[in-house]
C-alpha cells in the first residue's frame, strides 16, 4: 500500500478496500493535524476537527464526489480550514449566560438580544461590494482570477495556491500582485468605489 498514490488508494478504497482508506489516513494525519493545530493551539479542539475532517472525507469518497485527482491533501486541508471558519462562526454567535444574571432584579432580555452588528443594510450593501468584485474578477485572465478566488475567497496560504496551481511561489505571489494591480484599474475606469 505505501508505494500506491492517493489516487490509486481512492479508488481502492471506493471499490470495498478498507486498509487502502486506512493507508490513506496514516500517510497524511500528521500534516493535516498539524496544519489544523497550528491554526487553533487547542490540542481537544484540534482532534475534534481532524476527526470531523476524516468524517467529511469518508463520505465524500463513498458518495464518489471526490474529483481533485493528486491533490488530495490540500482538499482535506481546504475541508479542515472550513470546518475551524465554521467552529468560529459558531462560537461567535453562542451566548453564554450565567446563573449570576438572573439574580439580578434589573435583568433585561435586551441585554442578551442585540440587533445583530450588520443590519439588513449593511447586509444589501455587502452584497453589492461582492456582486460588483465578482463582475471585475471575470475581467481578470484567468489565472489571476483562480489565485484570487484561492487566495481571498478559499483562504488558502501563498504555498498552498503555488501546490493547487503547480507553480512557484514567486509565480503566484506575482499573479497575486498583478490581479490586485488590474482590479485598482479596473476600479478606476469603471469609478466602482468598494466601501460602505
Amino acid at each position: 500500500m505505501k508505494t500506491q498514490t492517493d489516487s490509486n488508494l481512492i479508488m481502492l478504497y471506493q471499490n470495498g478496500d478498507e486498509n487502502a482508506l486506512a493507508s490513506l489516513i496514516e500517510r497524511h494525519k500528521k500534516d493535516l493535524y498539524t496544519f489544523i493545530f497550528y491554526k487553533l493551539m487547542d490540542e481537544d479542539l484540534a482532534n475534534d476537527i481532524f476527526q470531523d475532517t476524516f468524517i467529511k472525507i469518508i463520505v465524500t469518497l463513498k458518495e464518489r464526489r471526490y474529483k481533485e485527482e493528486n491533490k488530495f491533501i490540500l482538499w482535506a486541508k481546504r475541508i479542515a480550514h472550513n470546518l475551524i471558519i465554521d467552529h468560529y462562526r459558531l462560537q461567535s454567535k453562542n451566548i453564554k449566560i450565567s446563573e449570576t444574571t438572573f439574580e439580578n432584579e434589573e435583568f433585561s432580555i435586551f441585554d442578551i438580544i442585540k440587533e445583530p452588528e450588520n443590519n439588513i443594510e449593511d447586509k444589501l450593501i455587502d452584497r453589492q461590494i461582492n456582486e460588483d468584485l465578482l463582475k471585475m474578477l471575470v475581467m481578470l485572465p484567468e489565472n489571476q482570477q483562480e489565485v484570487i478566488k484561492l487566495r481571498f475567497y478559499d483562504g488558502l496560504s501563498f504555498k498552498d495556491i503555488a501546490d493547487q496551481t503547480d507553480t512557484s511561489i514567486n509565480t503566484t505571489l506575482g499573479r497575486v500582485r498583478y490581479a490586485l494591480i488590474n482590479l485598482r484599474k479596473i476600479m478606476d475606469e469603471n469609478k466602482i468605489i468598494l466601501t460602505k
